[in-house]
């Protein structure tokens, strides 16, 4: 068992490192300098882990990193723009899931430890991509949600947000989530598989 976490953590720590980095760096490149300045344009992966997503993640193979400080005030198309930055971190993760499975149908690594840590990245990589997705928040996907809103909604949205965190509190609890994330994650790995074939 501890030494399968401890394969595990090369992964985990590439699936939050980058998921993060590429939402912190997308926004920089759109106007907005706030996660440049509070030190998250980095690989540093304490810059980067919230503790409690990071043990779901180890535990329950699904969690959340700390999110990257955005101010959308900085973007010239702010609606555009916050579903740019909100998408970047979860396709982030599967450019990265199809990377580490076409590197393991190569054969080019022969190591069985190597491989185990490929397959545990690309499992990481699907999960933390396909569950930013989801519409409820604090997740990307609600981010993209409330950008396609009409401003009035979107208001009203952003308003109770943290309310609806409820929501995604009440699908872990329920184990609800493994329902959703299930089938999810496998049309996810079946089309990452004709990808790479």
């Amino acid at each position: 068992m501890i030494l399968e976490k401890i394969i595990s953590l090369p992964g985990l720590f590439i699936a939050i490192i980058f998921h993060e980095l590429a939402h912190g760096y997308t926004a920089y490149k759109l106007g907005d300098p706030t996660a440049k300045e509070a030190g998250r344009l980095t690989l540093n992966p304490l810059k980067h882990i919230d503790i409690v997503g990071f043990l779901f993640m180890l535990v329950f193979k699904f969690g959340w990193a700390k999110p990257v400080p955005i101010n959308p005030s900085y973007f010239k198309k702010r609606k555009r723009d916050t579903i740019l930055v909100s998408l970047a971190g979860p396709l982030t993760n599967f450019v990265i899931a199809i990377i580490s499975a076409f590197i393991i149908s190569t054969n080019i690594i022969k190591n069985s430890i190597f491989i185990d840590i490929l397959i545990i990245t690309l499992w990481y990589n699907i999960m933390l991509g396909v569950f930013n997705l989801l519409p409820f928040p604090p997740l990307d996907g609600s981010k993209v949600v409330a950008s396609i809103l009409p401003v009035k909604w979107e208001y009203k949205f952003y308003k109770y947000e943290r309310y609806l965190y409820l929501i995604l509190v009440f699908l872990v609890i329920s184990n609800t989530i493994d329902k959703i994330l299930g089938p999810l994650i496998n049309i996810s790995l079946n089309l990452l598989l004709k990808i790479v074939s």
